[in-house]
């Protein structure tokens, strides 16, 4: 396979994550815990994975079933490479429900704990004493504020991702009118960074009659998104564009729009599985969207979590590591790992894929 490389996307993480020091502590202090968890440590990249590696994937919320998906094929990485895996988490994606399932998988021994924040600073509190206690910690779909882990699995450039669903849109709606979108928390490190490179988007000269109203969040519940996009389009019945980012949000838009007055005059676009907009790509209801495959995203980040376990990596920048059948990859700045470029999938392409 072709050699990937974690492209920096240096603006995307420095958007998200300036403000992300972790609640309660310095600077200095912050140096030295990342010191105490093995940041420093000398990587060895011709160690062998070792075996019986235990790993824990701590999705946002336990029931959404894009994160299933992710996780489920990393625990069947883990199986590959003679390791085990599980996932536990919260049933809704509040800021700090993930502290208590970290709590207890330190107590539990974990050798490694992958997680998609809710939040980039609640968790860090925990994280920092399963590094400090050895456990290596990866961030993946939604990052930690970066001295709280020691990689981060990122699906695609995040300024990517941003731009080209405004960009997308744009050409759908002839770059005239009011557009919003449907986010899912409010704290979302992945969503918010998205959202501002689409914010700095739309600030282009080509967008000048492209207005953005409002920001919506459905917390990735697919009522509360449904019941956001019914508020917008009786908030703004002149609304052209709706981008949702989220595979919970742009489920429920889609729902909703398909049995409504809208369907056909407000477009849909945003990050969504094939399996979930199958039906409403025929129906007409939405033309196209984007995601990157997330069983690959899941694969990955199994591979680099126990590429740390095992010493052949730290996280450094220019670190190598081989992740299975996706090939060799490279850690790029801040701990940064990238899956690759996302797939637009629309009416011609969608029975292509099945997840």
């Amino acid at each position: 396979m072709m050699l990937r490389t974690a492209a920096t996307a240096a603006a995307a993480v420095s958007l998200a994550l300036a403000l992300a020091a972790c609640s309660g502590t310095t600077k200095d202090s912050v140096g030295k815990d990342s010191a105490k968890s093995g940041a420093t440590a000398k990587a060895d990249p011709d160690a062998p994975l070792k075996k019986g590696l235990k790993l824990a994937f701590l999705p946002k919320q336990i029931n959404n079933p894009y994160e299933k998906i992710v996780d489920d094929a990393g625990i069947a990485a883990a199986l590959e490479y003679g390791g085990t895996g599980k996932e536990v988490g919260p049933s809704d994606a509040g800021a700090s429900s993930q502290v208590s399932y970290i709590n207890t998988l330190i107590q539990q021994r974990q050798d490694a704990i992958l997680v998609a924040a809710n939040d980039p600073n609640a968790v860090c509190g925990p994280l920092k004493q399963a590094m400090k206690k050895g456990i290596k910690v990866v961030a993946y779909d939604s990052d930690t504020a970066k001295d709280c882990r020691q990689l981060f699995i990122n699906q695609a450039s995040s300024e990517q991702i941003g731009r080209s669903l405004v960009q997308h849109l744009g050409e759908q709606i002839g770059y005239k009118g009011k557009v919003a979108i449907l986010s899912a928390t409010q704290n979302a490190t992945n969503q918010n960074t998205w959202i501002g490179f689409m914010q700095d988007e739309l600030k282009l000269p080509k967008y000048k009659d492209m207005k953005l109203v409002k920001v919506a969040y459905g917390d990735d519940a697919d009522q509360k998104s449904f019941q956001q996009t019914q508020g917008l389009m009786q908030a703004y019945p002149d609304l052209k564009g709706i981008i949702s980012p989220t595979t919970v949000g742009i489920a429920a838009a889609a729902r909703y729009l398909s049995d409504s007055s809208y369907k056909g005059k407000v477009v849909l676009n945003g990050l969504g599985t094939p399996n979930q907009m199958r039906e409403y790509v025929k129906d007409g209801t939405v033309e196209q969207f984007s995601l990157w495959n997330p069983q690959e995203l899941g694969h990955l980040g199994s591979y680099a979590a126990a590429a740390l376990a095992s010493g052949q990596i730290t996280g450094a920048q220019g670190e190598k590591f081989k992740a299975g059948r996706l090939g060799e990859y490279t850690v790029g700045k801040d701990g940064e790992v990238i899956l690759g470029e996302p797939t637009v999938f629309d009416r011609k392409n969608i029975d292509k894929f099945n997840f």
